[in-house]
């Protein structure tokens, strides 16, 4: 996962849900997209062990103002928000546990 600190702030009503109060695992996935189904699993396995962690997933062809915004272009994509809804970190394709778990130390 790379560094990301482009001043960018998310809130829960742009992601259509709530963030964690430590951070958040969010994820744009698209409809068909096999990685994604397996990304959800790993993330939602993450944030069920750490708490304070959130995961929330949005459908990127449901939000392409956002995916604009974010400049997202493909899916999965990760980004991980600390406590503020700031993108600290970001990845693109299906993530390893241990990267996330590494994300997550340095977010919170």
């Amino acid at each position: 996962m790379r560094v990301q600190d482009d001043g960018i702030r998310l809130v829960a009503a742009e992601l259509g849900g709530e963030l964690g109060e430590r951070a958040t695992l969010l994820q744009f996935s698209s409809a068909f997209c096999a990685p994604c189904r397996a990304t959800r699993r790993v993330l939602g396995e993450v944030a069920a062990m750490v708490p304070g962690v959130a995961h929330v997933e949005v459908d990127a062809e449901a939000h392409l103002g956002l995916v604009r915004q974010l400049e997202i272009r493909k899916t999965p994509t990760v980004l991980v928000l600390d406590a503020d809804g700031r993108v600290v970190r970001r990845a693109t394709g299906q993530p390893r546990r241990a990267d996330v778990i590494a994300a997550l130390g340095e977010a919170v």
